[in-house]
């Protein structure tokens, strides 16, 4: 099991890249509303190979995030597709979590890679996730609760899914909460096998992802007006990510 602590040799440039990739998922967390450890995690990789070194800040920043969006928006949420799609989400993601700790760093960093790479194709070529069967929404809900479990990157599953059953309104705020349980079921069984969650560095992280979280909200409405070419531009960059880590596995 390993138990990560964040490098004592990182240079300044470094220390400076970690900063500017925190501040890009509180960005692209609330600027979506999905997508940060996604967006993130792959760069990440680049600068320590080990996802046990930055799943547990990021699920930090989730649940000090989403918790924050939430205090006054809980009002917002479609509770009831919440409770329905979680029988289908939870099981898997849980399974996730164990493989997460258990499997081997360059098995984690493949598939981290290669679900990046998915996402940045679709996204650049402007095809799409859908479903129009209901047996369909529900193995997309379950690769995405064990691609969550696994990664935190299993958003652009789920969310396919739930684009098609809650109202645009109230999509953002239900999502969060989706994002807030899954990301407490990690912490906990990060906790009670003894992970180290790097709960300083997590903190000390904290202003700079506040920084991306405001511009974040600020950019919400022009992103959603411009979805198309910003996940176009942002799938480009994926592509390209995710191809160079695969390349270096090699």
């Amino acid at each position: 099991m390993s138990t990560s602590t964040m490098p004592s040799d990182f240079s300044s440039y470094q220390i400076l890249g970690v900063i500017l990739l925190f501040v890009w998922t509180g960005f692209v967390r609330t600027g979506l509303g999905f997508g940060g450890a996604a967006l993130g995690l792959p760069l990440m990789l680049f600068l320590h190979n080990d996802p046990l070194l930055w799943l547990p800040i990021i699920s930090v920043h989730l649940l000090f995030f989403s918790g924050l969006t939430l205090r006054t928006r809980l009002h917002n949420v479609d509770w009831h597709y919440l409770r329905k799609s979680a029988y289908y989400i939870i099981p898997p993601a849980i399974i996730g979590v164990f493989g997460l700790v258990n499997l081997p760093t360059l098995w984690l960093n493949i598939f981290i890679y290669s679900i990046t790479l998915f996402y940045g194709l679709i996204w650049l070529m402007n095809w799409a996730i859908e479903s129009h069967h209901p047996w369909v929404d529900k193995v997309l809900l379950m690769l995405g609760g064990y691609v969550a479990g696994t990664s935190l990157t299993g958003a652009p599953l789920m969310v396919a899914v739930y684009m098609r059953n809650v109202s645009k309104e109230k999509l953002r705020d239900t999502l969060f909460v989706l994002w807030f349980i899954l990301v407490s079921l990690k912490m906990s069984t990060f906790l009670a096998l003894g992970v180290n969650v790097q709960w300083l560095t997590a903190l000390l992280l904290i202003p700079g992802a506040a920084v991306g979280h405001v511009l974040g909200l600020k950019a919400h409405e022009i992103i959603m007006r411009n979805d198309l070419l910003f996940k176009r531009w942002v799938g480009g960059g994926l592509v390209i990510v995710s191809g160079l880590g695969l390349w270096n596995l090699n």
